[in-house]
């Protein structure tokens, strides 16, 4: 299992949820499939709220199959009742066989006509013991059937996220347009076809997703030393970014953890 926090702002206020690595082929298609459970009390709900990872998510639910694009600001789901969800975080590589334009999705969930994958996934989940392993593997297989083989373009996709969201990410556009031998605009063009932001959009993300997680981490961390950390130019900008994202400063959601 993988780190199962980033991207989630308050995990204590998670249902039961997990996240599970894509293994063989659905590697090059999900960087991981993540889980909740709930059980909600009739009358109560309980609120998520996440920072998106730059990247598509295609969903599984009792309901239907769905496909949202990344998006630019915090969002959240508040459940209710009982229920489940199985999704991945797509890898460029499969966004091309599953979006004609990913630019199109952003802050945008569209519903996909896949009632085959719906039907098995369902079934997989209400099997019992290890119904979550059963799921992936299930979800794993129609991954890789749907997309099929991958050419160059696809492989050389996957690398951008690395570079842009990998351990020792570049700091720039310009810094990962040279690690991929590539120039800045075919760069950009990638991403765009590819991800649905710009390569400079994936970065603040990462890099705003990387604060939160510090602070979570280490309530009492030195905010100014964490923006140093991130490649924030100063304290001030780390804060504009907390805000123009998740609507509140670092310090106050630093407060809201305990709550």
């Amino acid at each position: 299992m993988v780190d199962s926090s980033g991207g989630v702002l308050y995990p204590a206020r998670l249902p039961e949820f997990h996240r599970l690595p894509a293994t063989g082929a659905a590697a090059d298609l999900a960087a991981w499939f993540w889980i909740p459970e709930w059980d909600i009390a009739p009358g109560c709900s309980s609120r998520q709220e996440i920072v998106g990872y730059p990247a598509l998510n295609l969903v599984v639910e009792q309901s239907g199959v769905t496909v949202s694009g990344p998006t630019t600001r915090a969002s959240h789901r508040d459940l209710r009742g009982r229920g489940w969800a199985v999704g991945a975080l797509l890898r460029p590589a499969a966004v091309a066989a599953l979006v004609d334009d990913p630019a199109a999705l952003v802050d945008t969930v569209r519903t996909l006509a896949e009632p085959s994958l719906q039907a098995e996934v369902a079934a997989a989940m209400a099997s019992g013991a290890g119904h979550r392993d059963r799921a992936v593997e299930t979800f794993s297989r129609w991954l890789v059937e749907r997309v099929g083989p991958l050419d160059e373009s696809a492989h050389q996709a996957n690398a951008l996220v690395e570079v842009l969201g990998g351990a020792g990410a570049a700091l720039t556009p310009v810094e990962a347009a040279s690690r991929l031998a590539v120039s800045v605009r075919t760069l950009q063009r990638m991403a765009h076809r590819y991800v649905g932001v710009s390569p400079a959009a994936m970065i603040r993300r990462r890099r705003l997703q990387e604060a939160a997680q510090l602070v979570r981490e280490d309530p009492g961390a030195d905010l100014a030393a964490i923006a140093a950390e991130l490649g924030y130019a100063d304290h001030a900008h780390l804060t504009r970014d907390f805000q123009a994202v998740l609507g509140l400063a670092p310090r106050t959601y630093r407060a809201g953890l305990s709550g």
